[in-house]
């Protein structure tokens, strides 16, 4: 079984799904609380959210995994995202409600951390890695946009309610000046409640990567819930609120790559 699946684009624009995975092995299944059989932690809908890429001629590439095997947005040496904070680890032991995905104490032993960061997170980096030295060898600028959403209260994480859009740039790193102000000029005009590099600044994807100065610019969204579907089990898309965030999305996206081709 694959780590992902991959559609070729036209453009300079890679969008990355790593969190949208709902296959579990069997063998690790066997293993998890019904709670955590859920997949509550799931970026819910993001493919159907963003179904305007083939459009934009972006090139995406879907994790097909659940993240409770192994979460390919973490550093693979274990470091934190948010030093200080709460933080879930490569291979989680505990939702973000703070439940354990794990029955009787199974959870993974290193050896088996480091087989599925071999399976499972190698491979979708590899393929991340190859598509920009591809995109940038024949563009020489590309936009590498992380697509993430989360329940929009997570006390473990952050106080009160999440902004709608929370775009991260590593703290101003991972992208140009130029490019974060004009995606960020869409959601700021959008009617939805905007941060950028606030709670969420861009996990490991969006800062391993993203290198302004050598021609990859990356920036990660995280997108609330509460914009696009049910925050409850079984997490359904409510259609008349994606509709009116998707035009959002896209508009962001476009205003990015008119920065990036405007620069290049």
């Amino acid at each position: 079984m694959d780590a992902y699946r991959f559609r070729q684009g036209r453009r300079p624009l890679l969008v990355s799904m790593p969190h949208v995975g709902t296959q579990v092995p069997q063998e690790l299944a066997a293993r998890m609380t019904p709670e955590a059989l859920r997949l509550p932690d799931t970026d819910w809908h993001l493919e159907e959210l963003y179904d305007f890429l083939e459009e934009l001629g972006a090139h995406v590439i879907v994790a097909t995994q659940s993240r409770y095997l192994v979460d390919l947005n973490r550093d693979p040496a274990g470091r934190p995202l948010y030093p200080g904070a709460s933080n879930t680890e490569l291979c989680p032991t505990s939702t973000f409600g703070e439940a354990p995905i794990y029955k009787d104490s199974a959870a993974p032993t290193a050896a088996e951390v480091a087989e599925r960061r071999r399976r499972w997170w190698q491979p979708y980096h590899d393929k991340i890695t190859a598509t920009l030295q591809e995109l940038q060898a024949e563009h020489g600028q590309v936009l590498l946009w992380d697509a993430h959403s989360i329940r929009s209260r997570v006390p473990r994480f952050f106080q009160g309610q999440l902004p709608d859009l929370n775009l991260g740039t590593g703290g101003g790193i991972t992208a140009s000046p130029a490019l974060l102000q004009a995606v960020a000029r869409v959601g700021q005009r959008s009617g939805y409640s905007q941060a950028v590099d606030g709670r969420f600044k861009g996990g490991y994807i969006t800062r391993h990567y993203g290198q302004p100065e050598q021609g990859v610019q990356a920036i990660q969204l995280e997108l609330s819930w509460a914009t696009y579907m049910e925050e409850d089990y079984p997490f359904r898309l409510l259609p008349e609120k994606a509709s009116a965030i998707r035009p959002v999305l896209r508009r962001m996206m476009e205003a990015g790559m008119e920065a990036l081709e405007s620069a290049g």
